[in-house]
């Protein structure tokens, strides 16, 4: 049994990709310092999988702990790496600290990737490496442009660092650069679950349609888009954590074609923000208050892939629909909140 570790296991995607792991029979061993998850998680992960990962509480900016971790699981096959700050807005407010957390983990995570002789990486990338695109659908071509924001630009240093890393050492790697994650599994057993305010479109939307949040900001309408707010590729959690486990099995299967693959992960389609309003709306039938305001600092105006690449290369293709994925965002709010 190959012996994989998650980093921010118990976060929205990483927990989902730890569930998508068990489910293919890998050993998981998860690392997250709960500073933006919370450990009943893994009880969600128990209940859909029958099996808990072995878990950590480590936080991978203090080296030492990094080295330790290495020493306590020697057989670790490969690493799929999401612990990281992920908000564009607060890492505006706060680029210090998504420098030391998002750059220091990586930096330490590869030094011991190093040391063994063989070893696989699977790098949590992001779209906003390619700040405001001039054409769409982007492709893994389109050039990385001068980030948007402190979090777009610890995303475009990591992917030069994983590069780096690779032409001096056997770590043989895939950045998965994806698009806007939502949704949550089907059973409602695990979603994604902010700690404060909500920084994504779709938790905040299902935190108002439950009465938490008194009214939805959607960020400008002025925007030159057909409605006026921002274009994005919204693509179900699910579907995003079955790439990283394909996208595993082609490292762990030596099919690769380079020491480092980029591969965008989306489903192809662009939605706007009000478009995601009005099919929540429909599918849940649940009114959503919301108002206009100001434009958000460090917001491009559209995004969404060319999936062929990793259509083709990897066999792998978005399978929900953005309905599937927002009813059941919307299950998983309910539960959190007692209203199931």
């Amino acid at each position: 049994m190959k012996q994989v570790l998650v980093t921010g296991g118990l976060g929205y995607i990483g927990s989902h990709t730890v569930v998508a792991l068990q489910q293919k029979g890998y050993e998981v061993v998860v690392v997250d310092n709960l500073s933006n998850s919370q450990l009943i998680v893994l009880d969600g992960i128990t209940s859909i999988t029958g099996v808990t990962p072995h878990f950590e509480n480590i936080d991978l900016r203090e080296k030492v702990s990094v080295q330790q971790l290495f020493q306590k699981y020697p057989s670790l096959d490969a690493v799929i790496h999401f612990a990281a700050f992920k908000a564009v807005g607060e890492s505006v407010e706060k680029p210090l600290d998504y420098y030391e957390n998002n750059i220091h983990t990586l930096v330490y995570l590869l030094q011991e990737l190093a040391k063994k002789p063989k070893a696989h990486f699977i790098f949590s990338s992001s779209c906003t490496v390619y700040g405001q695109a001039k054409q769409m659908p982007i492709t893994e071509n389109a050039p990385v442009q001068q980030a948007i924001s402190p979090y777009g630009n610890t995303k475009q240093i990591g992917e030069e660092i994983v590069h780096d890393a690779s032409k001096v050492s056997n770590v043989q790697s895939i950045l998965l650069r994806y698009f806007n994650p939502i949704g949550a599994h089907r059973s409602a057993a695990i979603g994604e679950l902010p700690i404060g305010v909500p920084q994504n479109l779709v938790p905040f939307i299902t935190q108002t349609a439950i009465g938490l949040r008194k009214e939805l900001s959607v960020f400008g309408n002025d925007y030159p888009t057909p409605d006026g707010t921002c274009i994005r590729d919204y693509i179900h959690v699910v579907d995003l954590a079955n790439a990283h486990v394909v996208a595993l099995e082609r490292l762990l299967q030596g099919a690769n074609q380079s020491s480092v693959e980029t591969y965008n992960v989306g489903t192809g389609k662009g939605t706007s923000v009000l478009e995601i309003i009005e099919t929540f709306e429909k599918v849940t039938n649940q009114k959503l208050p919301y108002k206009i305001v100001d434009r958000r600092p460090g917001d491009v105006t559209e995004a969404f892939a060319n999936t062929d690449k990793v259509n083709q290369e990897l066999g792998w293709k978005a399978s929900h629909t953005l309905e599937e994925a927002l009813q059941s965002a919307w299950d998983w709010e309910k539960k959190v909140r007692g209203n199931s």
